[in-house]
């Protein structure tokens, strides 16, 4: 057997600065994810880039664009109109940046239809907090979408409908997402956008805080070491039908991992002979080598399962078989 290419299962994900050059991406990408509403312009993104580089971030997946991120600085002002889209954001333009203000305003986050459940949202949030952070800002500030309230407005109001998501009786899929992203609802504003009928024209009013910030410091060091969080499953041998049982097991972990926000989750050292279970083999030598041949399947799932969960998983440990030599081999997704 040919040893396995592993780039064969690699998913390239990278969050960069946006460019000109994914306008046509971007637009596209604008109409799936709002259907129906203005979407932006060349002159708009050519200012954004213009005036706030940095703040104009982006998601690609393979050489798609799968998320984006819009932002711009100001000075916080309790006066300021923040409930009115236009004057805050200048209609899109922000050229009212502000460099030396204390403020992130985000304008926009959007997700592509192909690639949601992967939690790109959070990779967007990250880099925004982590801009926050690196320019020392004391706050960001978001006026988010409630696409869900349209099903519920004939029995809730607006407040009863947010106050139902943030005791988590109800799934909104921007507002759910927000306060697992560490944003508090500071108000409701209506009229909003008239033209987001799923929202119904509103847009909650949101804050995150940057615990990091130093009064009267230009700009926060990074310290060379920081603490990470590591999740080390208990995993559990029991007898199963497949690959694919054995596959939602391991994504139960996966999943509470990337909920508690880790950043490596481990697990244990030929976890996967499992798998025993489920094949046919009479002899020691030979059951290693049924095993080899679910090391496909495995890569595949690990490399999806990582991207989609926002974590770095170490994959235990995997029989497979390289010039007929049976390797016993630990991977990093």
């Amino acid at each position: 057997m040919e040893p396995l290419d592993l780039k064969d299962f690699e998913w390239k994900i990278e969050v960069r600065p946006l460019t000109m050059d994914d306008f046509d991406a971007l637009v596209e990408m604008e109409q799936l994810c709002f259907p129906g509403m203005q979407t932006w312009g060349r002159e708009h993104i050519e200012s954004q880039l213009k005036h706030f580089p940095e703040g104009q971030l982006c998601v690609e997946i393979d050489g798609r664009l799968a998320a984006s991120s819009s932002s711009l600085i100001l000075t916080f002002d309790p006066s300021l109109e923040w409930h009115n889209w236009k004057a805050v954001a200048d209609d899109g333009y922000i050229r009212n940046h502000n460099p030396k203000g204390d403020t992130l305003y985000g304008i926009e986050i959007m997700v592509h239809p192909d690639f949601r459940g992967m939690k790109l949202s959070r990779r967007m949030y990250d880099a925004r907090k982590e801009l926050c952070r690196q320019k020392n800002l004391t706050q960001m500030i978001i006026a988010g979408r409630i696409p869900g309230y349209h099903l519920h407005a004939d029995k809730l109001s607006a407040r009863e409908y947010i106050d139902c998501v943030v005791e988590k009786a109800i799934y909104d899929q921007v507002l759910t997402a927000q306060l697992a992203n560490g944003f508090s609802v500071q108000g409701l504003i209506p009229n909003y956008l008239p033209s987001d009928t799923e929202s119904c024209g509103y847009a909650t009013y949101l804050e995150w805080t940057n615990l990091d910030y130093k009064r009267g410091a230009k700009r926060r060091f990074h310290h060379p070491v920081e603490p990470i969080r590591i999740c080390v499953v208990q995993y559990q041998m029991r007898s199963i039908k497949g690959f694919d049982e054995f596959a939602q097991q391991c994504e139960f972990f996966l999943d509470t991992a990337s909920d508690y926000k880790c950043d490596f989750i481990l697990f244990p050292e030929l976890f996967t002979t499992q798998l025993l279970s489920c094949v046919e083999a009479t002899r020691p030598g030979q059951a290693a080598r049924r095993l080899a041949e679910f090391t496909p399947q495995y890569l595949d799932f690990f490399t999806e399962m990582a991207v989609k969960y926002n974590v770095n998983v170490i994959g235990g440990s995997q029989f497979v078989v390289e010039h007929g030599t049976l390797f016993n081999s630990s991977y990093l997704f």
